[in-house]
């Protein structure tokens, strides 16, 4: 294991990949501009709900996310050309960790994903050839590089795609019911629409979904596989890309196939003119100890934070309790519909509360069937009644319904949402059984 993680290999596939990513990084944030993405989810709300315990993260006044959208732009094209790259590659994670911890109306699973990438880049050398690094200091320049670094993107990969498909073992994914529900909402969809409502087209989105994502990387890992698997994996992304506008995410999957193919087959490609790395070299680093030490357990965390939700009490389809963070991608269709009552405990009289004045459809949407809304908005009402002097009493009453199923009362009516505590780690009584 230590040879293997160790030896020197063509850092062909790195290089290349760290121009796409910075491509990527750059269109992901500029493109958060045009199609107005920042207006409806960082400017137009009153406020955000950030992810529990990060309050301090809060979208700056005024138009000045779109200067902070502007910069992370301009740190993407800096990764892209191999400019200061550590700096550029630790600043971009770190101002697109700020805005996915500071809202999380448009959460998504690949955002979570980028995060994460952007900090195993930090430490990888991708910087080490065809970069601005190398031409202001040629002694940077290398053309190999230790296997860890494929070999860390590689093990990421495969949990991701292997959670994938695990989460969709079950009954409403298998019948395809939660497919059609989440095709009926692209029926509006020029000349695809009405195809996406076929009834065997979603039995096959639904069991090419769970083969894709469980066998993906192994048939890109075996040779005589890897084409095919890459010609499928083309069709899989680019119809996600049609289907689900889902940003970078579908290129940025292509552009991992990279580390698949022989380093001699990218450098042919993308690299004609470099030399390619032939040396059978293991450069054991003085750290190696303390590297193996936080791999594995950066990766146990990786491999246990998914399955959280199988020690906490109740379904998380229903109690949404573990979903995040968890690789559970576009799993169930949910709605609902709530109403808060707020209570003034001086004078007993009912302060009525009018959602609109709040809260934009989108958050509204979310605050209809997930707990940690409900909690958040509940806080904020209690504090805004305290600013104009008021105790006040907060019920909700909440119905919700997962995956066309009859709606069920989500929440206990009889709960003060105002005194009660979100629990991070376990059940929250307050949400009713999902029976």
């Amino acid at each position: 294991m230590h040879n293997f993680l160790f030896k020197h290999i063509d850092n062909s596939a790195l290089i290349v990949f760290r121009i796409i990513f910075g491509l990527l990084c750059f269109l992901e944030s500029v493109g958060a501009i045009f199609t107005g993405w920042i207006k409806r989810t960082l400017i137009e709300p009153k406020f955000t709900f950030n992810f529990i315990g990060f309050d301090f993260l809060q979208p700056l006044p005024g138009n000045w996310m779109y200067t902070y959208y502007i910069v992370m732009g301009i740190f993407g094209l800096l990764i892209m050309v191999g400019y200061k790259y550590r700096f550029s590659v630790l600043a971009f994670a770190l101002m697109w960790s700020a805005t996915y911890l500071m809202q999380k109306s448009s959460y998504n699973n690949h955002y979570y994903l980028l995060m994460i990438l952007t900090f195993i880049m930090v430490i990888l050398p991708a910087n080490r050839y065809a970069s601005l690094d190398v031409k202001f200091n040629p002694n940077l320049k290398k053309i190999s590089m230790p296997n860890w670094c494929r070999w860390l993107i590689i093990l990421q990969l495969f949990i991701v795609y292997t959670y994938a498909s695990l989460a969709k073992l079950y009954p409403d994914w298998l019948d395809a019911s939660a497919v059609k529900l989440l095709m009926q909402g692209k029926s509006h969809f020029p000349i695809i629409g009405d195809f996406l409502q076929n009834e065997y087209l979603h039995y096959f989105i639904a069991y090419a979904g769970i083969l894709f994502d469980g066998l993906i990387i192994p048939l890109l890992l075996f040779k005589p596989t890897r084409k095919f698997a890459f010609f499928g994996s083309i069709f899989f992304h680019i119809f996600n890309a049609c289907v689900f506008h889902i940003g970078i995410f579908p290129f940025l999957s292509l552009a991992f196939s990279l580390f698949f193919f022989e380093p001699k087959t990218i450098r042919n490609i993308f690299l004609k003119r470099k030399e390619f790395y032939t040396q059978d070299e293991v450069k054991t680093p003085k750290n190696h100890k303390i590297l193996l030490g936080v791999f594995s357990l950066y990766f146990i965390i990786q491999i246990v934070l998914p399955l959280r939700h199988y020690f906490i009490q109740d379904d998380v389809l229903w109690t949404e309790e573990g979903h995040r963070l968890s690789w559970r991608m576009m799993l169930r269709a949910k709605s609902g519909s709530i109403n808060f009552r707020v209570v003034d405990n001086e004078t007993n009289t009912i302060i009525p509360i009018n959602l609109n004045d709040y809260l934009t459809p989108k958050q509204q949407r979310s605050l209809s069937t997930k707990p940690d809304f409900i909690w958040q908005f509940s806080q904020r009402l209690k504090q805004q009644f305290e600013a104009e002097n008021k105790s006040v009493s907060i019920f909700v009453t909440n119905y919700v319904s997962v995956n066309g199923k009859p709606s069920k009362r989500f929440i206990n009516p009889e709960v003060d949402m105002a005194t009660a505590e979100w629990n991070y780690f376990t059940h929250n009584d307050w949400i009713l059984p999902s029976k």
